[in-house]
């Protein structure tokens, strides 16, 4: 029997109106080649490991990144435990309901959204080769110098399956600083005879998230790092492979578009090239628009002020047993002019975004120190357990 043509027109619309459901994760034609995933990787790789996983695993739906920028600009007002939870009743993610009290990396997400998409397309596609390319920058910076423990974090050398892993957690347990670098200087050695005077990571003021250290929740703190010796990060205890209950964008507006990797540190692995007009992740940069974006400006950060402590020099430090980091810190992002995105190298409209120095912070109630996955609840290295979000809306 024939069927009629607007039977087929029908089931063609239905099948349209279903694909614009679909987040857009794909952010090139093909995976990065390891250097490339260096220089995507630079800017965070040597933040606290559990702020990484969150920001890797959010980074497979772009779409969703650019929606929740937009909804704390709209939500300036809320902080604290009622962000949280204002967070959890919008259906986002669990990544995300933990990272909305770091408006400033969320915003340094929407502004390099392409890049973000990347890595989270190539991290969807093989966590082993993320965790490589995090572990051959915090290689790179810690033979310079510039990464060592200091009162801020805390960075420890470990031996996994014969190889040297390096752990970085912050010193406190109960704050996070973001640390802000240059990559064009952070992972090269100095020359002999030079004399570094000044550290070459800073902090601003750290993030209390006390209240955020739980294990009830799927986005609780207390859950969240890397099994670097399982090359596979974890949340909620158990190793991320997806969400059971995955946010649906209401538009997908978001689309990809080409990297110029020439305008990005690191390019062929030079770590010493300087882009032109580029502009070091300490320095402002400017948000972009959304079409669903509220008020600008910084959010102010959540809770009572945590007083920044100065930088000082670094140290070495000791090895320790093979364990999954516990706790995070903060990024900075270069961003080069790119010749395929010509409104980057153009101001655009909107209040400058400045890393997490507006305000210190502290969450409105204290917390113990949080849970970080001992042997019996860390993911098992040799067998992958993907565990889904299984997130509570209210």
């Amino acid at each position: 029997m024939r069927r009629k043509p607007g039977f087929m027109l029908i089931a063609l619309l239905i099948a349209l109106l279903a694909l614009q459901d679909v987040p857009v994760l794909s952010a090139q034609a093909a995976l990065p080649a390891p250097e490339q995933l260096d220089q995507l990787l630079a800017p965070i790789a040597l933040y606290p490991d559990a702020l990484l996983s969150q920001i890797a695993t959010a980074s497979t739906n772009p779409q969703e990144i650019l929606d929740v920028h937009a909804w704390l600009e709209e939500n300036a007002d809320l902080e604290g435990s009622a962000l949280t939870d204002a967070a959890e009743k919008q259906g986002f993610d669990p990544a995300f309901i933990a990272l909305v009290n770091f408006p400033s990396v969320l915003a340094m997400m929407a502004e390099h959204i392409d890049d973000y998409a990347t890595i989270g397309q190539e991290f969807s596609a093989d966590q082993g080769a993320v965790t490589a390319s995090i572990q051959r920058l915090r290689a790179q910076a810690y033979d310079s110098g510039a990464l060592r423990t200091n009162q801020q974090q805390s960075v420890e050398v470990q031996q996994s399956t014969g190889q040297t892993v390096y752990v970085i957690q912050p010193a406190n347990p109960t704050v996070v600083y973001v640390p802000q670098y240059d990559p064009t200087l952070v992972y090269v050695r100095p020359a002999p005879g030079t004399l570094v005077a000044t550290p070459l990571i800073s902090f601003n003021v750290g993030i209390g998230i006390g209240p955020l250290v739980v294990d009830n929740r799927p986005w609780g703190w207390g859950g969240w790092g890397w099994n670097w010796g399982g090359r596979r990060a974890y949340y909620n205890h158990g190793y991320w492979g997806g969400w059971s209950n995955p946010y649906r964008p209401p538009r997908v507006w978001y689309r990809p578009r080409p990297i110029v990797w020439a305008n990005r540190p690191g390019y062929r692995g030079n770590w010493g090239y300087r882009p032109p007009h580029y502009r070091p992740p300490s320095r402002p940069g400017v948000r972009p628009s959304h079409p669903r974006s509220g008020p600008g400006g910084v959010r102010p950060s959540p809770g009572k002020p945590v007083a920044p402590v100065k930088p000082v020099r670094p140290g070495p430090t000791k090895p320790g047993p093979d364990r999954p980091s516990g706790q995070p810190n903060k990024p900075g992002t270069p961003s080069g002019p790119d010749r395929s995105q010509p409104d980057r190298n153009q101001p655009r409209p909107g209040r400058p975004t400045t890393p997490d120095g507006n305000k210190p912070a502290r969450p409105d109630r204290s917390s113990g120190q949080p849970n970080r996955p001992d042997a019996s609840q860390q993911p098992d290295s040799g067998q992958a357990k993907p565990q889904g979000g299984n997130r509570q809306r209210g």
